[in-house]
């Protein structure tokens, strides 16, 4: 590849950045589902052949005990699969299309949760349910959205009340600042995406915990199954093969219908504003894996760009590639840091270049002397970009638009 069309791809690649972290993503999930495929498939699928080798054996002995032929047996029981999905079964359940029945049915449809052991069997059910379904999910994904802003804001206004407070304990601070502390609050500040993170894992692992010890004795699953349930509903999964409040009576049973109902709303609730912060973590990781991809192609380009004329401490003889004010017309070009203004071709900068960029430190380390003598000390964070929070849509873009507002002074 020649050295121009190496430099022009360098620029496509920075120009393209967030297609590279779209392909990425993509690339990396695939792996991710190609790897959990492998995993599961070594851990369940002996217990599958197992299961159906003693199924087989048992279909085998009670046709030969009764006299009764395979097809037939076969028959009858198809015939009590279609009465399983119609909610008949040889163990007493609750009733599931009463009120309180339909109540929990629409309350898995709405959080999407879906356990599938309640399902519609009438044409004007299946067709309501598109529509209530639509309209319903929609509303909820609202609500999960607008409880994620107020759980960022009570965490980011907590975290902040804690940091001024240890701030002022310090004994760090101007004797100005120190007794009128509202006049300075942290401007700029906000929780770092890590501590967010934390403190939703460590809230998300106490409601599973209790709500599993909950389900553990009146339900009679083992713990571990309980806990599996936790997860499985609170994320949204909702495979169905552990299903709560399905008996038909259960000691205290409004007290326990209500607790049910109470960690379901907030599992689901903790467990979907984590998703979206560990979201913002992957995202951090692929934007360091494309910046070291970057780099190293970069390199390569920057390595190129010394054959191209540049005017440099090596060939000070090529002028005609100089932009206006005697500047090299591709001297800040896209392989450069956004973040810290090096520049990676490892070309010597000019002394105008030199003089620039000193005024301009000089100019910085004015203000920050200034702010100093006046008593107030620099904002701990001036970039979002430095803790973790940037840019996005839906919960993305409502977590970071509440960490915004937050961090300015109250």
């Amino acid at each position: 590849m020649m050295p121009s069309q190496r430099l022009q791809s360098c620029r496509s690649l920075h120009l393209n950045e967030d297609n590279g972290r779209f392909a990425l993503l993509a690339l990396l999930i695939i792996l991710y589902l190609l790897c959990g495929a492998a995993v599961f498939s070594a851990i369940e699928r002996p217990s599958e052949l197992r299961a159906h080798g003693r199924w087989n054996g048992t279909l085998l002995n009670f046709s030969e005990t009764f006299n009764i032929s395979l097809q037939d047996l076969n028959s009858f029981l198809r015939e009590y699969e279609d009465a399983i999905a119609a909610g008949i079964r040889a163990d007493a359940l609750r009733p599931r299309w009463d009120f309180t029945g339909a109540f929990y049915f629409v309350g898995t449809v709405v959080s999407t949760i879906g356990f599938g052991n309640t399902t519609p069997v009438t044409v004007s059910g299946k067709v309501f349910l598109i529509f209530y379904g639509l309209l319903g999910c929609a509303a909820t994904i609202l609500f999960f959205n607008l409880f994620l802003e107020r759980i960022i804001t009570l965490l980011a206004v907590v975290m902040k009340a804690v940091r001024e407070r240890r701030i002022r304990n310090s004994g760090l601070l101007p004797p100005g600042i120190r007794h009128d502390f509202s006049a300075y609050s942290l401007p700029g500040w906000k929780p770092s995406v890590y501590h967010v993170m934390l403190i939703l894992g460590v809230s998300a692992i106490t409601i599973s915990c209790c709500a599993s010890a909950m389900y553990t004795p009146v339900e009679g699953w083992a713990y571990v199954d309980s806990l599996y349930f936790c997860f499985v509903t609170f994320s949204t999964i909702g495979f169905g093969d552990y299903v709560s409040s399905q008996s038909a009576a259960y000691e205290y049973q409004s007290l326990y219908r209500a607790a049910n109902f109470f960690f379901m709303l907030m599992g689901v609730c903790c467990i979907y504003s984590l998703f979206n912060v560990i979201s913002i973590v992957i995202k951090q990781v692929l934007n360091w894996m494309l910046e070291k991809m970057s780099c190293l192609f970069c390199q390569r380009c920057n390595k190129a760009n010394l054959f191209l004329g540049r005017r440099n401490a090596i060939r000070p003889g090529s002028k005609g590639r100089q932009g206006h004010g005697g500047a090299p017309a591709d001297s800040d070009g896209p392989c450069d840091s956004d973040t810290e203004g090096r520049r990676l071709s490892g070309e010597m900068i000019s002394m105008k270049d030199l003089a620039a960029s000193n005024k301009v430190s000089l100019a910085l380390m004015q203000k920050q002397l200034s702010e100093t003598a006046n008593g107030y000390p620099r904002t701990v964070c001036g970039s979002s970009r430095h803790n973790g929070f940037s840019g996005g849509v839906g919960a993305l873009g409502i977590m970071n638009n509440r960490l915004a507002e937050t961090s300015n002074s109250r």
